[in-house]
């Protein structure tokens, strides 16, 4: 069985959203073994300067590498990504379960390091909008969750 992280910078906050995760979670196990990693992300002050963020993105980078396992590929969620529809992000998930394990990899609010995108097999971006980074949780998994339906011939994806 495919293993799926998804590695988070942050907590959700909302009951809502955690929720709404729970439910995707119980979703997915017949498909996959998922796992959520939170990951703490570096404190800023307000207005940080670009160098303190880049400080920051590179120490979020370290704990990033050290929560995926070797051999996993890696899915840099990140706006400037590719897009891609549900049936080709289902291609996808299919391909990537030949090697074992695909870890999705959410950045803070300021994103993700240079250094991880560029390790990343993948670049994803799900939509050009910008929508808040707990909600990017949420989306992702319903996509997942979609991308073995329509493997499967599920009734969920119309």
């Amino acid at each position: 069985m495919m293993h799926i992280y998804v590695v988070a910078l942050g907590k959700l906050k909302e009951a809502y959203l955690r929720e709404a995760c729970a439910e995707y979670v119980k979703r997915l196990k017949g498909y996959c073994q998922l796992h959520l990693v939170e990951l703490q992300p570096v404190k800023l002050p307000d207005n940080p300067s670009p160098a303190q963020v880049d400080q920051a993105l590179e120490k979020e980078a370290e704990l990033i590498e050290k929560s995926i396992p070797s051999g996993a590929k890696w899915i840099a969620m990140c706006i400037e990504g590719q897009t891609m529809s549900s049936e080709k992000f289902s291609s996808f998930l299919e391909q990537s379960a030949m090697s074992g394990a695909a870890a999705f990899v959410i950045g803070s609010s300021y994103g993700l390091s240079p250094k991880i995108k560029q390790r990343a097999a993948l670049r994803l971006s799900m939509s050009p909008m910008t929508f808040p980074h707990q909600l990017s949780r949420v989306m992702l998994l319903e996509q997942i969750y979609r991308g073995f339906q329509i493997l499967s011939g599920g009734k969920y994806h119309k």
